[in-house]
């Protein structure tokens, strides 16, 4: 294990920690920026260190096509290709089952793609995102799950809870540097709480280092949003980092901080402020 998590003070569930990674020590409850290709549109990293950014998160999908893995690994890892000394994490994959599933066929075997880039296949295994991931050399690598819409009911939200689960080993036998880099397990089981829970004592049952809820802030209202986390949270190791995916609002980072989530990761501020909306305090408003 790569990391330490340290609690420094609660108040009823929120908490806040010091999350100690191989690149940096970063204080929690916090958010990570986009960096889908390993940058952040429209700042250098100089300047997301002045803005106090501990943690980019990179998209093991867009940077395996460009500008791939092996050139990343060649170059040194991700932080030394993009001149970032802080701590990084990168996603599975997965979530492109959902934001591009016309490109996409999903099997017990992995993830077949159509490539954006020249329209040839590309299979992406739990084995082979573990690798992709090893190579770009993030702090934080997660697991390849099976995402669903949580708006989609029925046997497909079953099924893609336990595959994740099946899936999870694979990742955790691919995994070969576990005191470089730290996998986390994702939550799946949509907004079934039985199938939630079944999710969270698997994954713990694996001891990881880390765990994230996903599989949410795809289409559901916001009461469901909230029971989903309340639930994972109250069930999730108190003792490791808690991260909720795909979420940026800030009402809904202030809500699952109080429910005892401590990351999270959207391409909304950085998305918005490309349109020319920028989020200030209150106070400036």
């Amino acid at each position: 294990m790569a990391l330490r998590f340290e609690i420094l003070g609660r108040f009823n569930r929120a908490r806040a920690a010091q999350l100690t990674l191989p690149h940096f020590v970063c204080q929690t409850p916090l958010f990570m920026p986009v960096g889908t290709q390993g940058t952040i549109k429209g700042l250098a990293t100089n300047q997301l260190e002045e803005i106090g950014c501990q943690i980019i998160l990179g998209n093991t999908y867009h940077l395996a096509l460009r500008p791939t893995s092996e050139l990343i690994d060649e170059l040194g890892g991700l932080h030394k290709f993009m001149n970032w000394p802080r701590a990084l994490l990168t996603d599975s994959g997965g979530f492109q089952m959902v934001s591009l599933l016309h490109l996409a066929d999903i099997t017990e075997k992995g993830v077949t793609f159509q490539s954006p880039v020249d329209g040839k296949p590309m299979l992406l295994t739990p084995e082979e995102s573990i690798q992709i991931q090893s190579r770009i050399g993030a702090d934080i690598i997660m697991a390849l799950d099976d995402v669903v819409r949580t708006t989609i009911t029925g046997p497909r939200i079953e099924e893609a809870m336990y595959r994740t689960l099946r899936w999870i080993d694979r990742c955790i036998a691919a995994h070969k540097r576990p005191h470089e880099q730290n996998l986390f397990g994702i939550v799946q089981g949509g907004l079934d709480p039985v199938l939630r829970d079944i999710c969270v004592k698997g994954l713990v049952d694996r001891n990881l280092p880390g765990y994230a809820i996903g599989g949410l802030a795809g289409g559901e209202d916001k009461d469901s949003f909230w029971r989903v986390v309340a639930q994972c949270t109250a069930a999730l190791p108190e003792d490791k980092p808690r991260y909720v995916m795909g979420v940026g609002y800030p009402l809904d980072i202030v809500v699952c901080s109080a429910l005892g989530a401590d990351m999270y990761d959207c391409v909304y501020p950085t998305r918005t402020a490309r349109f020319g909306t920028a989020l200030v305090p209150e106070m400036l408003s």
